[in-house]
């Protein structure tokens, strides 16, 4: 077996939690919080860029208003 240590380097962890909806008005994804243009520029981001889009990531959960009832509530209302 070999015992050479892996390379790896310091990254940002990403924020997706594998919940890829994008909002259809504030255009962020419902579970990461994160930009469309921010999900696909991620992995060529550098550290910092990664670290300040994390910074900004809480106070995006307020941008999401809850949508009421989907398609049944808009049938329903006719």
């Amino acid at each position: 077996m070999n015992d050479t240590p892996v390379w790896t380097r310091p990254e940002t962890d990403s924020p997706c939690i594998r919940v890829c909806v994008v909002h259809p008005e504030a255009r962020i994804c419902t579970g990461c919080y994160r930009t469309t243009d921010e999900i696909s520029r991620w992995s060529r981001m550098t550290r910092e860029e990664r670290q300040q889009v994390m910074a900004e990531l809480p106070g995006r959960a307020s941008l999401l208003k809850k949508r009421r009832g989907g398609r049944a509530a808009r049938l329903a209302r006719g």
